[in-house]
C-alpha cells in the first residue's frame, strides 16, 4: 500500500479496488439522494454510508445509485461500504429488533443494508464503534463473527471498524477471523492525526479512513502558515489539507454539500504538497 494515496486514484486492499477519496453522507437527511447523485457525476465512485437513521437516510443513497446504475453506471466500478451500529448510537427507528441476539441484529442489519442500497453485496462493513470505550464486548466480537461469515460467503468484500482506539483494534485483529482491512476514525491534528491507530493500521495493511478532517482540525484549517501554502498552489485551504492527509496514507472522507466543493476535493489529488508543507502543517496543533 502506497505511503501516499494520492499516487493513484485506487488503491488495491486484499484484491478489492477501494478509491483514494471517499464522499460521507451523514447528516444529509431529504438531501441525501441528490447530493449522491452530484457526488457520483464529479467523479466519486467511494460512498460511505451506515444503517443508522438517526444520522443517515441509507435508503436516499441507494435511489442515488440505482439512478446511476440504470443511467449505465456500473456496479463493478463503485465502492459502497456502510456500517453496523450498536442500539446505543441508534435511535427509535432501529434496522434490527432489539430483542434479538447481538448475532442477529448484525445480520438483520445487513439485510436492510443491502435492501435500501438496491445490490447483492457491500464492498464495505464496519462496526460503527465498540459498545464501550475500553475492549471489545461480546457483542462487539458478534458484529466480527457475523461479517467473518459474511465475507466468506461473498456477500461482504471488506470489513472493518469505526470510532475505535488503538488497543481496541489490536483486540479485533488478534481475535477476528477475518481481518479487519478498514478503519474509520476522526482525525484530530492535535493527537498527530491519530498517529496511535495509524501507527497499528500500517504494521498490519489496514486502510486508515479520516472522517471530520476540516472541522475536526479548524485551527490547523485556518492558520496563516496553510493559507500560505494555498495561495503558492493557487489552492484553497481544504484542499491543501485534504491533499496533506493522503500524503500522510490518511484515505480522506468529504461530507461536503456543495457540488463545486466535492470538484474541489477530488482535484486536491492533484496538488504537491512537499516534505516541508507537510512538517510545517504537521506541526501547527503540537
Amino acid at each position: 500500500m502506497p505511503t501516499d494515496l494520492a499516487a493513484a486514484p485506487t488503491l488495491s486492499v486484499q484484491g478489492v479496488m477501494v478509491p483514494a477519496f471517499l464522499y460521507g453522507t451523514a447528516w444529509k437527511e431529504e438531501r441525501t439522494s441528490g447530493l449522491v447523485d452530484h457526488a457520483l457525476a464529479t467523479g466519486f465512485r467511494g460512498i460511505d454510508t451506515a444503517n443508522q437513521r438517526k444520522h443517515y437516510a441509507e435508503a436516499g443513497v441507494g435511489a442515488a445509485v440505482q439512478a446511476w446504475l440504470d443511467a449505465g453506471g456500473q456496479r463493478s466500478e463503485l465502492f459502497l461500504q456502510s456500517k453496523f451500529t450498536h442500539q446505543a448510537g441508534q435511535d427509535h427507528r432501529l434496522p434490527y429488533d432489539p430483542d434479538a441476539p447481538p448475532a442477529e441484529r448484525v445480520a438483520q442489519s445487513f439485510a436492510a443494508s443491502l435492501e435500501h442500497l438496491g445490490v447483492e453485496h457491500l464492498d464495505s462493513l464496519l462496526l460503527h464503534g465498540p459498545e464501550h470505550r475500553e475492549g471489545l464486548t461480546a457483542a462487539d466480537m458478534a458484529f466480527f463473527a457475523v461479517a467473518s461469515d459474511l465475507h466468506d460467503a461473498g456477500k461482504i468484500r471488506l470489513l472493518g471498524v469505526s470510532n475505535v482506539t488503538a488497543a481496541q483494534l489490536s483486540e479485533a485483529i488478534r481475535t477476528s477471523r477475518v481481518k479487519p482491512a478498514m478503519v474509520q476514525n476522526r482525525c484530530y491534528a492535535r493527537h498527530g492525526w491519530d498517529a496511535d491507530v495509524r501507527a497499528v493500521c500500517r504494521e498490519h495493511g489496514i486502510v486508515y479512513q479520516g472522517f471530520s478532517l476540516l472541522t475536526a482540525n479548524r485551527k490547523t484549517w485556518n492558520h496563516r502558515a496553510v493559507a500560505d501554502i494555498a495561495r503558492r498552489l493557487s489552492a484553497t485551504p481544504a484542499q491543501v489539507l485534504f491533499r496533506f492527509a493522503l500524503a500522510q496514507g490518511i484515505l480522506p472522507i468529504t461530507g461536503t454539500s456543495d457540488p463545486r466543493h466535492m470538484a474541489a476535493d477530488l482535484a486536491a489529488r492533484a496538488l504537491t504538497v512537499t516534505e516541508d508543507d507537510a512538517q510545517v502543517i504537521a506541526s501547527i496543533e503540537q
